[in-house]
């Protein structure tokens, strides 16, 4: 039973992802068409902040919600009613922090236009939350059906407003436009939240009692979660100090901002959303392992844990590396089917090959979480988060422009993988 729906989670998974990372390359190439270089890499420059945030104002809810619900030791709805309360709250107070942290980055981004964009980062944040927590209970039920079509309907409504509303902001200013696909997010993320509700179950009576938060539930969660969104956290803060590291060395040795904003935004606009095609595959399965795994491990039946962390690892290598040789022999006909340019073509073949590591990652990340070894997958992001910074921060004095990134992406994504796969191997013997 367990096994038929593994297998059929990550069937209605995969061909879901494939719809909506279909659409998802459509509203990059028209988002691309529209506002062109400079328009990515300005609203590249806050994409690091906007991870940020989410990942600290979802507090690892969804993958810990999840799990609880899966092990089914507990009420579904009092796990849903004691988690989304808390999320609120937190969400009210990352508001407030985002108003007042908002000018400073900006200043240390070095460019001013960053500032609207970035102000609306949290208006967007609780509709994200919310989204995310009542996923997490669809996830823990084994009902992969709603994820997907809520998912897709939220694409559908990003797209549509995207052409909608993009162009009439262009003519404003490019802060405005920036700002305008931050905002876009909310429509989008209540429209999922609006079709995942239609999906919760009819009978099921919610007396008031359910609706009352339980604190050895909220417990659970806080203990489930911190340390699985504090691996999330650590990677963030390394990916938001990115831009702001890189931006000022790169100033201080001689090049033009417009260098560095340009190569920026080929780099993390074009070059890195091919690269992680795969990414939808390796975190289908991953959604569908994690409940998995949770109830084998926790019933010790260690075996089986074993047989589906190395399916899924065959499963993302495969495919991962399918990708990786396209992406190899035909860089340039990529980039301009997909993006109208070449940009970034040298970039995507010397990255390409160390990408195989990071779609094996996503899986042994998840296993890790799935058997109560959160620790062991956050102390992996510190290393790999302190090796990226440190490296970025030397390699961009010796002027190699923006491969001193690509090089500290590569090192993180290796040494990150190594290691969560020796502790996988480890606790598993």
């Amino acid at each position: 039973m367990i096994k038929n729906k593994f297998i059929s989670g990550t069937i209605i998974l995969i061909v879901g992802g494939l719809i909506t990372k279909l659409l998802g390359m459509i509203i990059k190439i028209i988002t691309t068409r529209y506002i062109g270089d400079e328009g990515i890499g300005l609203y590249m420059l806050i994409i690091p902040t906007f991870i940020l945030f989410i990942n600290i104002a979802q507090l690892g809810f969804p993958i810990a919600i999840s799990k609880l619900v899966a092990e089914d030791k507990q009420s579904s709805k009092k796990i849903l009613f004691s988690a989304i309360p808390v999320s609120i709250i937190l969400n009210i107070i990352l508001l407030i922090i985002v108003f007042i942290l908002s000018p400073i980055i900006s200043k240390l981004l070095h460019d001013e236009r960053t500032l609207y964009p970035l102000i609306a980062i949290g208006f967007v944040l609780p509709f994200v939350s919310i989204s995310s927590i009542v996923r997490g209970y669809f996830f823990g039920k084994h009902k992969m059906m709603a994820h997907i079509i809520s998912h897709i309907c939220e694409q559908i409504v990003r797209l549509i407003l995207i052409i909608l509303i993009t162009p009439r902001l262009l003519v404003y200013s490019l802060q405005a436009t920036a700002t305008g696909l931050v905002l876009i997010n909310i429509v989008s993320e209540l429209t999922s939240i609006i079709v995942l509700i239609f999906f919760l179950p009819k009978k099921v009576t919610i007396k008031k009692r359910d609706i009352i938060p339980d604190k050895g539930i909220i417990r659970d969660v806080l203990n489930i979660g911190i340390p699985t969104t504090g691996s999330r956290i650590i990677g963030s803060i390394s990916y938001f100090l990115e831009p702001i590291i890189l931006t000022s060395i790169l100033l201080k040795v001689g090049y033009s901002n417009t260098f560095i904003l340009n190569e920026y935004g080929v780099l993390n606009g074009y070059v890195l959303p091919l690269l992680m095609i795969p990414s939808f595959f390796t975190q289908a399965i991953s959604s569908s392992l994690l409940p998995i795994i949770s109830k084998s491990y926790a019933n010790n039946h260690f075996a089986y844990v074993k047989a589906k962390i190395k399916q899924a690892e065959f499963i993302s290598l495969t495919i991962g590396v399918l990708v990786t040789i396209v992406l190899m022999i035909y860089p340039n006909l990529i980039l301009k089917i997909v993006y109208n340019t070449n940009h970034g073509a040298e970039y995507l073949k010397v990255m390409a090959p160390f990408f195989i590591g990071y779609y094996i990652q996503v899986p042994l990340t998840t296993a890790l979480q799935a058997m109560n070894k959160a620790k062991e997958a956050m102390m992996s992001t510190v290393i790999g988060a302190i090796i990226k910074i440190t490296m970025i921060s030397l390699l961009s004095m010796l002027r190699i422009g923006i491969y001193g990134l690509i090089i500290a992406t590569i090192s993180n994504i290796l040494v990150v993988t190594i290691y969560n796969y020796s502790k996988v191997k480890k606790i598993l013997k």
